[in-house]
């Protein structure tokens, strides 16, 4: 399997497992509005980058950059690092421990997205 499949299924993986936890455990309407629009326009960029690759990669790889940081805030939130306010949002099912694994875990998915989506120059040999 290369990079760019496994990428693609880290965002699909990402997005149905953001998708079913703000469907089952959300904090609010307008919370929910804006995580389903987000997901929808990051569904949309993935799928045109299957269908047409080229610079695309950039776009999923921005989409899967914000998720990061999102988890990230939401981990730190958890944990005590900051306080933004949005600890409800951040919230999985009620329980503290299944939320702070659900952040870790899909900070991890999306940053590991962004490191496989991302293109790179080709290194040159300098024998």
């Amino acid at each position: 399997m290369d990079k760019t499949r496994l990428g693609i299924g880290l965002v699909v993986g990402v997005l149905v497992v953001q998708t079913a936890a703000t469907l089952l455990w959300s904090p609010g309407a307008t919370l929910t509005g804006i995580a389903l629009a987000f997901n929808a326009v990051a569904a949309v960029s993935a799928f045109l980058f299957v269908r047409r690759g080229g610079q695309a990669a950039w776009v999923v790889g921005g989409w899967c950059a914000g998720f990061f940081g999102w988890h990230v805030l939401g981990l730190g939130e958890l944990a005590g690092w900051w306080t933004t306010g949005l600890d409800a949002a951040f919230l999985v099912g009620g329980g503290y421990q299944g939320s702070v694994v659900y952040q870790a875990v899909l900070a991890t998915a999306a940053g590991f997205a962004v490191h496989l989506l991302l293109p790179r120059q080709r290194q040159v040999s300098e024998t």
